[in-house]
């Protein structure tokens, strides 16, 4: 690959991932509601399901899922049911403000922050849009064969999206942790949370 187009690719994951998304937002909803470890640990979740794009790209899933359009609607569907079950949760969550706590927050919640993160990403649509119309752009003819340019590119955008998701979520816990000096305060959090999940659920059903 020529270096010219690998900073243009770059510049471009930069542009890509500080935009506000539906992965963003599940991040600063996490980070929200159950501080800066959950916050962190969803912008993992993200990339995790990043590498499973790229691999599936690699493989030319891509190309499979292109002549089959259908097979978009379902993985479109599939999300904005999981993301509604994750509204429900923080929803039910909000009545017991102890156990949500960030102070509180344990291993295994986080492990299960992270599924669901990785979970959200790899039933988003736009993602598997983004690998089948946006990476060709940047393959060349010659030199590394195209299952490796695309592996590449998916390891520049994995640590450049990663970069700027943990900020997020570091930042959305920071502010969580500020907020939360008030009585209270943690319930509201989570109805936010609840509404941002709830949010991007109708938004993947009525985007296309």
């Amino acid at each position: 690959m020529d270096f010219s187009i690998v900073l243009a690719f770059a510049v471009a994951c930069v542009v890509i991932s500080v935009v506000p998304g539906p992965d963003m937002m599940f991040i600063m909803a996490n980070g929200i509601a159950r501080g800066r470890a959950a916050g962190v640990v969803a912008a993992a979740g993200m990339s995790s399901g990043i590498v499973g794009h790229t691999v599936a790209a690699a493989l030319g899933l891509g190309a499979l899922l292109q002549a089959a359009p259908v097979a978009l609607d379902a993985v479109r569907i599939a999300g904005a049911v999981f993301l509604v079950y994750l509204a429900i949760i923080t929803l039910r969550s909000a009545k017991d403000v102890a156990r949500t706590a960030p102070t509180r927050f344990g291993q295994r919640s986080l492990r299960r922050t992270y599924l669901m993160a990785m979970l959200v990403n790899l039933s988003n649509p736009k993602v598997v849009l983004f690998y089948v119309a946006f990476l060709p752009q940047f393959v060349t003819e010659g030199g590394w064969p195209v299952p490796v340019q695309f592996l590449a590119m998916g390891a520049i955008l994995i640590v450049i999206g990663f970069s700027v998701d943990a900020t997020v979520g570091l930042a959305a816990g920071t502010l969580a942790r500020v907020l939360l000096r008030r009585p209270g305060i943690q319930r509201w959090l989570n109805r936010v949370s609840a509404a941002i999940f709830g949010g991007l659920a109708v938004r993947l059903v009525a985007d296309r």
